[in-house]
C-alpha cells in the first residue's frame, strides 16, 4: 500500500513540475505585450539591424559614446527583409519570445507594425525631445499620440550631377538650383542631344522616383486617415507624366538590380543621380571621377506649395515591450537622441547623416568635400532635410506599388493615365479593405 501511494505521489509531483515549466515557457499575453525576457539575451540588451557598414556601425559607435560601464548590448545583423519577416511572424504569434530589445525599422514600413501590434512596442517619447528632430520623421515613427521610434538616418534627397556633362550641355550650377521636375526632363533631353549621355538610371520595378516626386508636395498614396488616394491624386498624376516623359525620350538607362544601378554612374553612362544622400559613398567609390560631381537641391513638382526637398528611404530605432525596455530606451535617448559629439563622429567615421537638428552646427557638417568640388555636401543635406514635407506613409506603401508597377507598364504602352489610376484604385481598395 505504501509503495502504491509513493508512486502516485511522485507522479503527481512530476505532473505539477511539468505544468509549471510549460507555463513559464509560454509567457506573454494574447496582445503581444508584457515583459518577457528576450530569448538568447543573457544579461545584456539585443539589437537587430541591417548593413554592417552603416546601421550596425552606427550602433557600435553609439556604444562607444554611451557613458554606462554596466550596459551591454549584442548587435545581431539581419537583412532588412528578414527583420520584417521575423517581426511579423513573432508578433503575430502573440508571444514576444525571441524578440530583440531594439530593432531598426524602415520609416515607410513602420506604421504597418505600430498599427498592427501597438502593445508590442514601448513608448520612448520621454527619453528624448522630438522637437530636436526633423519634423517629417515624427509622423511615421509615432502612433495614437505616442512616440515609439527614435528617428535615425535621413533619406533626404539631392540632385547629384556630373559637372562636365552638364557644362557641355550649357548648364551652370545656378541653372540647376530649385528647378521643377518638368525642367529636369527638358534638361535631360538637352543633355542627351548635346552629349549623347542618358540623364539617369531607373529600375522599372522600383518606383522610388515617384515617391521622391510626390513628397515634394507633402502627398502620398494614402491620406492621413489611411484612405487610398490614387484616382484623382494630382501629384501622383504629375509624377507619372514626368516619369513617362523620361522613359519616352530615351534619356533613361534602365537597370534591373543594384549593381547595374551603381555601374550606370560609376562607369560614366549617366549625367545625374537624383537619390537619397546615402548614395554619396557609392558615387565617391569611383575615385577617377573626383571633382566631377556636385549636388543641387531635389527638383520639385510644378505645383503650388511644392518645395525643393524630399525623402527616399530612412529608418528609425524602436524598443520592444519586454524586459530591459527602460535600459534600451535610455541608451537610445542618451546617444542617438541627444549626443552632438556622437553625431559628429557618425558623419566622419560612418558617413551616416542623422536627423538630429542640433548636430548640424558641428564642425563635421561644415566639411568641404573635394570629390564634390569642395561643396559642403553634408551641411547642404542637413539644411534641405529641415524642409522635407511631412507625410504619413500609412501601412501599405509597398503593396500599393506592386499594383502600380503593373499598371504603369500599361501606361507606358499606351493605356490612358486616367484608366491606369482608376484601375489601380479599384485593385488597391479590394486588396487593402
Amino acid at each position: 500500500m505504501r509503495e502504491k501511494f509513493s508512486t502516485k505521489f511522485w507522479l503527481l509531483i512530476v505532473a505539477i513540475l511539468t505544468a509549471m515549466v510549460l507555463a513559464a515557457c509560454s509567457g506573454g499575453d494574447d496582445e503581444g505585450g508584457g515583459d518577457e525576457t528576450t530569448e538568447g539575451n543573457g544579461e545584456g540588451i539585443t539589437a537587430w539591424a541591417w548593413d554592417p557598414n552603416f546601421n550596425i556601425a552606427a550602433l557600435e559607435l553609439a556604444l562607444e559614446h554611451y557613458d554606462n560601464e554596466d550596459f551591454e548590448m549584442e548587435i545581431i545583423e539581419n537583412a532588412q527583409d528578414d527583420i520584417v519577416q521575423r517581426l511579423n511572424t513573432g508578433l503575430s504569434s502573440g508571444t514576444m519570445n525571441g524578440m530583440p530589445n531594439i530593432v531598426l525599422i524602415e520609416d515607410q514600413r513602420a506604421q504597418s507594425f505600430l498599427q498592427s501590434y501597438p502593445d508590442a512596442f514601448y513608448p520612448i517619447g520621454d527619453y528624448f525631445n522630438t522637437e530636436d528632430f526633423a519634423e517629417y520623421k515624427i509622423a511615421p515613427t509615432s502612433f495614437d499620440g505616442e512616440q515609439y521610434g527614435l528617428p535615425f538616418d535621413t533619406g533626404v534627397t539631392g540632385f547629384f550631377y556630373r559637372t562636365d556633362y552638364l557644362e557641355e550641355a550649357g548648364y551652370t550650377h545656378d541653372d540647376l538650383v530649385d528647378i521643377t521636375w518638368n525642367e529636369y526632363v527638358e534638361i535631360a533631353k538637352d543633355v542627351k542631344e548635346k552629349t549623347g549621355q542618358a540623364m539617369l538610371s531607373l529600375d522599372p520595378n522600383d518606383l522610388g522616383i515617384l515617391r521622391v516626386m510626390m513628397q515634394t508636395t507633402g502627398t502620398w498614396y494614402t491620406t492621413e486617415d489611411g484612405t487610398i488616394q490614387l484616382e484623382g491624386n494630382e501629384p501622383l498624376q504629375m509624377a507619372l507624366e514626368n516619369y513617362k516623359e523620361l522613359m519616352d525620350n530615351d534619356v533613361v538607362k534602365l537597370n534591373s538590380d543594384w549593381s547595374q544601378y551603381l555601374e550606370a554612374f560609376n562607369s560614366g553612362d549617366v549625367a545625374s543621380v537624383p537619390a537619397g544622400n546615402w548614395i554619396a559613398p557609392s558615387v565617391e567609390a569611383e575615385e577617377s571621377q573626383a571633382g566631377l560631381w556636385r549636388v543641387a537641391p531635389t527638383p520639385r513638382l510644378d505645383m503650388e506649395g511644392a518645395v525643393n526637398a524630399s525623402n527616399q528611404g530612412g529608418s528609425s530605432f524602436y524598443v520592444l515591450n519586454i524586459d530591459g525596455k527602460e535600459e534600451a530606451a535610455e541608451f537610445l535617448g542618451e546617444t542617438f537622441g541627444s549626443n552632438v559629439e556622437f553625431y559628429q563622429d557618425l558623419v566622419q567615421e560612418v558617413g551616416a547623416l542623422g536627423t538630429y537638428i542640433p548636430a548640424s552646427e558641428g564642425d563635421a557638417y561644415q566639411f568641404e568635400n573635394e570629390f564634390f568640388n569642395n561643396q559642403q555636401v553634408v551641411y547642404d543635406f542637413s539644411q534641405w532635410m529641415e524642409e522635407i514635407p511631412q507625410v504619413d506613409y500609412g501601412m501599405n506603401t509597398y503593396g500599393i506599388e506592386d499594383i502600380l508597377s503593373a499598371e504603369i507598364q500599361q501606361y507606358l504602352d499606351g493605356k490612358s493615365l486616367e484608366d491606369v489610376l482608376s484601375d489601380a484604385q479599384t485593385q488597391a481598395e479590394n486588396q487593402f479593405k
